[in-house]
C-alpha cells in the first residue's frame, strides 16, 4: 500500500487511467469486429463504408497510445487487404 501522499495520489490517478484504457481498447475490438462482420456479410460496398468510418477509431486509441502505432497500421493493411479481396 501507497504511504506517501504523492504514492496514493498516482495510485488513484493510475486507477482511473488503467479503466479508461480498458473502454477504449473496447473500443477499439468493436470497431474491429463491424468491420469483419461488414466483411462476412460479402458486401464490399457495406465493407468499404464500414472501414472508413472505424480507421479514425483505430487511429484516435494508436495516437492515445493505448495500442501501438504499428499494430493500428497492422489491423487496417489486413483488414483492408480482406475487403479488397473481395469479390
Amino acid at each position: 500500500m501507497a504511504n506517501t501522499a504523492q504514492a496514493r495520489k498516482r495510485a488513484r490517478q493510475a486507477t482511473k487511467q488503467r479503466a479508461q484504457n480498458a473502454s477504449l481498447r473496447s473500443t477499439l475490438r468493436t470497431a474491429i469486429k463491424k468491420i469483419l462482420k461488414a466483411i462476412q456479410t460479402g458486401d464490399k460496398t457495406a465493407a468499404k463504408t464500414s472501414f472508413q468510418e472505424n480507421v479514425s477509431v483505430i487511429d484516435r486509441i494508436a495516437d492515445k497510445k493505448i495500442i501501438h502505432k504499428n499494430k493500428a497500421s497492422r489491423h487496417k493493411q489486413r483488414l483492408n487487404a480482406a475487403i479488397k479481396s473481395m469479390a
